[in-house]
């Protein structure tokens, strides 16, 4: 869970960053007179948007396979109205309910479903 979160805040991180030199240009502002800082503001703006397209290549994989299990999750369970919330018990195990259990002709005689 955790990696799942870190991969998504690089994500945001990345796009954001990404989307910001589009939305900070501004050409009413008048150009700096010294010319070996802007020569160095260049370099450093230059710097992180490279460091964060390597970002960006690094997280789409992770992304991918969170997708994948996503749709498999959501394949698996159909509806998701169909159950309440997960509940965690007291022993730690996490149970998800249906709210209209399955058929009991489904199970052999003898044998529960736990």
């Amino acid at each position: 869970m955790k990696q799942i979160a870190r991969s998504t805040a690089l994500a945001m991180v990345a796009v954001a960053s990404l989307t910001a030199p589009a939305l900070a240009e501004n050409t009413d502002v008048a150009p700096n007179d010294n010319p070996e800082l802007s020569e160095g503001a260049e370099l450093l703006n230059r710097g992180f948007q490279l460091l964060l397209e390597g970002l960006a290549k690094e997280v789409e994989p992770m992304a991918d396979k969170w997708a994948e299990g996503w749709a498999e999750l959501v394949e698996r369970f159909g509806d998701l109205n169909a159950y309440y919330p997960p509940e965690t018990l007291p022993n730690g195990d996490i149970i998800i309910r249906r709210r209209n259990p399955l058929d009991d002709q489904n199970t052999p005689p003898g044998e529960t479903e736990l």
